[in-house]
């Protein structure tokens, strides 16, 4: 059975220039010609204008790196599974031309869906806001990318769908659903995947912090095995301590660069700015849209609103972000982050109404519902953390049985544990309100006022 000509091209990779591009940190990635005709559709050149982590880059000035530049590490990623795999005694026989043609395909496809700052405004689940994971089955059944896939791919928009979006585990509907193309989406979408492995150590990279890369990758491919219970990605023992490195690793840059109090408050001035504009907003139009030309369409929609000093103070000539008056996390402040996450984004402006008359009242400063910003852990989990570890004499278990640090991790929900309840109010508001709410205390007794009210109210 032949291999995909791309692993050829990456055991040669230096030796042939033509067939290589550059990404950090010195990578060379091997691109044959049919995938050259993918990176060069318009659906994946658009991926170089939408930067990776958004509103990052406004506290870690490093993070412009774009989408595109990320497709080209999972997609290395893809290939570097597969050479591990072809020769592995129960997957070798899943990997045929088909299947390891849809890994790498699903691999340079998966972020086509993505538009600027898509996650935090999917995070606000307004109607009408389609998920940037479903549109991607529809863009390559249509144009360049269905003809090329048609000519150059031993596979179909199909076969890489179910990679992207595969059934539910009691879902038996699709019979082509097969332990090739279950084992390939545990390494698509899992505890440990291709996607994970370049994002983590790539935005640890950009943001100039070593929190992503402190485990070792290589030892983390070479370990990996499949799991005989569920056909699913599983970690050798060997790669054990690589496994709660990564884990930890996840950790740590969720906790220090994306849920970072400065890079919250971003998120939240640009989910309320939305909130408030996106009955002007066609939202679904802005969907092929990049992040320069996304920004543009935001400032002239917000000219004159309530929304215009938040949206001003996100791209305009001044940084101007809310600032942090209270933090409750599940350690210190349980009651609120219980009561306040997972809440409807509805819910939280209603909530920031109560609360701004509330500290009108109280500290006889004018404070309007949009000087309040409430950020809390969205409706949507993050993806499960655990993973199967395979000892040598057969025995299976899960990273978290086994390793004391990824236990916590493992049994506590990963939302609870790293993403807090934060309230940010309009900058010079600051130190008036703290004359009034000087601790976390005062806080947490207004909150809980205005939530019980908030409930009452049946919003």
């Amino acid at each position: 059975m032949n291999a995909p000509p791309e692993l050829d091209l990456l055991h040669r990779a230096g030796a042939d220039s033509g067939s290589l591009v550059r990404i950090p940190p010195a990578d060379s990635v091997p691109l044959s010609p049919r995938v050259r005709r993918i990176m060069d559709t318009a659906a994946l050149r658009r991926l170089a204008g939408i930067s990776q982590l958004g509103m990052v880059s406004l506290v870690y000035p490093g993070a412009m790196h774009t989408r595109l530049e990320h497709t080209l590490g999972v997609y290395q990623n893809a290939l570097r599974f597969l050479a591990r795999f072809r020769g592995d005694p129960v997957a070798a026989g899943w990997l045929d031309q088909r299947h390891s043609d849809a890994l790498i395909l699903a691999a340079l496809v998966h972020d086509l869906g993505h538009w600027p700052f898509c996650h935090p405004i999917e995070d606000m689940q307004l109607e009408s806001v389609a998920r940037h994971e479903h549109r991607v089955g529809q863009m390559i059944r249509t144009g360049e990318l269905a003809r090329c896939i048609e000519e150059d791919w031993n596979c179909d928009a199909t076969d890489v769908d179910r990679l992207l979006n595969p059934p539910q585990a009691d879902d038996a509907t699709d019979r082509d659903f097969d332990d090739g193309f279950r084992f390939l989406a545990s390494c698509l979408s899992g505890p440990i995947d291709i996607d994970k492995l370049d994002y983590l150590q790539r935005d640890s990279l950009h943001c100039g912090v070593d929190y992503g890369r402190n485990f070792d990758a290589g030892r983390l491919i070479s370990s990996l095995v499949v799991d005989p219970a569920t056909r699913r990605l599983a970690v050798g023992e060997k790669g054990r301590t690589a496994a709660e490195m990564m884990v930890f690793a996840r950790y740590i840059m969720f906790s220090e660069v994306y849920w970072h109090h400065a890079v919250r408050s971003a998120t939240a001035m640009l989910q309320r700015s939305v909130f408030l504009l996106h009955n002007r907003l066609d939202l679904n139009a802005t969907f092929k849209l990049a992040d320069a030309e996304w920004i543009a369409l935001l400032r002239r929609t917000g000219q004159g609103s309530l929304a215009e000093p938040m949206v001003e103070g996100l791209f305009g000539a001044r940084r101007q972000l809310f600032k942090r008056v209270a933090e409750f996390s599940v350690l210190s402040g349980a009651e609120i982050h219980q009561r306040l996450a997972r809440r409807p984004h509805r819910w939280l402006v209603a909530l920031c109404q109560r609360v701004a008359e509330q500290l009108s009242r109280d500290s006889g400063v004018a404070v309007a519902p949009a000087d309040v910003l409430i950020d809390a852990p969205p409706v949507k989990l993050e993806v499960d953390i655990n993973t199967t570890v395979l000892f040598a004499d057969g025995r299976t278990s899960t990273l978290g049985d086994v390793s004391p640090v990824a236990a916590v991790l493992a049994r506590q929900q990963f939302d609870n544990v790293v993403k807090r309840v934060r309230v940010f109010v309009r900058p010079d508001l600051r130190d008036p309100l703290r004359t009034t709410y000087p601790t976390s205390d005062h806080w947490s007794e207004l909150l809980i006022q205005c939530v019980n009210q908030t409930e009452s109210e049946g919003v």
